[in-house]
């Protein structure tokens, strides 16, 4: 009965460092389900169920919340599961998170609660880095389903395990003396790990907090700067800090990155993203309920004396990656067409693009044989999956063809996201058949080109003036 009472909550980055904090501390409070790309062999917290799950693929998502009361979205360019990955970390993110709020409506989850950064305030979205855009693309796709979305956005998070906390104590450990970059006198609000999952879980099944964003940080404001003199005083250490303006972003990641140990997939965000002021806005400001916040200097005592991290599973490995490729394009959708439109214009284009080198012939089950010159056997086979299919999302199995190594196990999609916005192309799990060398540096490559074909070709599609009527 006190099981059944408990709401079920799955958290997507379980893995994380946030993840596993909540796990820990909230374990006896929720009926928690751990997501996690590999299956469990070892369990320690009978408490918590964890389900595999792979985030690629909308049926696999759907079938991990099944029976979900509210979701707990953890996660930020994930790491590459193929072999090739071709796409960048933002269209990677946006099919994700598009996957996760297809999955969750489909389940009638009630509330996904999305853990991002704070976004700049009075400057225009293009000026912003590549990474604060992505971070606002994938709130506004999580608020596309029907769960109500809570998007708390954060500045640097301070806690034992935290990735930029750990930046931070290496390069006051490492460096008595530090020249800096301009940036590093830019404002945040750090917060405490241990104010940051209070205010998670009074959010979790809050209806006064459905549809919003939150902006959340401690009342100290400071620079980056302040933050490691803090540290160092923390830490006994005298330190010595200048900022100098002839830093270049590229210099200061690399700077960054072997004295703060830190990997390039942290620190190009972090530096990309803190020339500007990230701060919270009164309009965003956390109210929803009293909270004594933990000091800077009391934050980072706790993340220096702090034993060890919480327990997590033993995983099954996952084992050497077969050649397998993703990739990901994302299409301009000025034209304000349909991704059926745009998965049926794709088969007409591609012969058309090439002229008589490639032909296209499709039969009444809408499978799709792509021929090479007067070649008979196909070179790629495609077969459409009309009952996952629907308008917005065309859905095609990689069957064959002799540039398939394996006819049972890639497939094929057009999607739209953001409303209609861009149009997402993507393989998943494609085998070639032609060695890996040569096809990396052939196959792999025309595709990619062909991509960015189609698109400038769906771009000149929507500058044309529409006819007169």
């Amino acid at each position: 009965m006190e099981k059944r009472k408990k709401k079920v909550l799955a958290i997507a980055g379980a893995t994380g460092y946030i993840g596993r904090w909540f796990m820990e501390r909230f374990k006896d409070k929720y009926r928690i389900i751990g997501l996690s790309r590999r299956e469990v062999q070892h369990n320690p917290h009978q408490e918590i169920e964890w389900r595999q799950v792979e985030l690629y693929s909308i049926s696999s998502t759907q079938k991990a919340l099944e029976g979900v009361d509210y979701a707990l979205y953890l996660v930020h360019s994930m790491n590459a599961s193929t072999r090739l990955n071709q796409g960048s970390f933002e269209d990677t993110d946006l099919l994700l998170a598009d996957n996760f709020a297809r999955a969750a409506s489909a389940n009638g989850v009630e509330q996904v609660v999305y853990l991002g950064g704070i976004l700049p305030k009075n400057e225009p979205e293009n000026t912003w880095s590549r990474h604060l855009r992505s971070r606002l693309e994938v709130e506004k796709t999580l608020a596309s389903g029907t769960a109500a979305l809570t998007a708390l956005r954060a500045s640097i998070i301070v806690g034992p395990g935290g990735s930029s906390f750990q930046m931070i104590k290496n390069l006051v450990k490492k460096l008595p003396v530090m020249i800096c970059p301009k940036w590093t006198e830019s404002k945040t609000q750090p917060i405490s790990l241990k104010d940051t999952l209070t205010i998670i879980d009074g959010y979790l099944g809050n209806p006064n907090v459905f549809g919003k964003a939150i902006e959340i940080g401690s009342p100290e404001i400071m620079s980056y700067q302040e933050m490691m003199l803090k540290t160092a005083a923390v830490m006994g250490k005298k330190r010595y800090i200048f900022s100098v303006p002839f830093f270049s972003p590229g210099l200061s990641k690399l700077w960054v990155g072997y004295f703060g140990e830190s990997p390039a997939q942290l620190v190009s965000p972090l530096v990309e993203s803190l020339r500007h002021t990230m701060t919270v806005s009164e309009q965003l400001a956390f109210r929803e309920f009293p909270i004594v916040y933990h000091s800077y200097e009391e934050s980072v005592k706790i993340a220096l004396r702090s034993g060890k991290e919480p327990l997590l599973p033993t995983f099954i490995p996952l084992g050497r990656r077969k050649n397998t490729v993703r990739s990901i394009q994302r299409l301009s959708n000025t034209f304000g067409k349909s991704a059926y439109w745009a998965a049926n214009r794709y088969k007409v284009w591609l012969p058309t693009f090439f002229k008589s080198i490639i032909k296209a012939r499709e039969n009444r089950e809408g499978v799709v044989c792509f021929y090479l010159f007067f070649i008979t056997v196909p070179m790629l086979q495609l077969s459409w999956i009309k009952d996952r299919s629907e308008k917005k999302r065309q859905l095609f199995y990689i069957s064959g063809g002799w540039l398939v190594g394996r006819s049972d196990y890639g497939w094929l999609e057009f999607r739209e996201v953001l409303g209609g916005k861009y149009i997402i192309t993507a393989i998943h799990e494609f085998v070639p058949k032609i060695p890996w060398y040569l096809y990396v540096n052939t196959q792999a490559r025309l595709h990619l080109w062909v991509m960015n074909r189609y698109g400038l070709y769906l771009q000149k599609l929507g500058r044309r003036p529409a006819p007169l009527r």
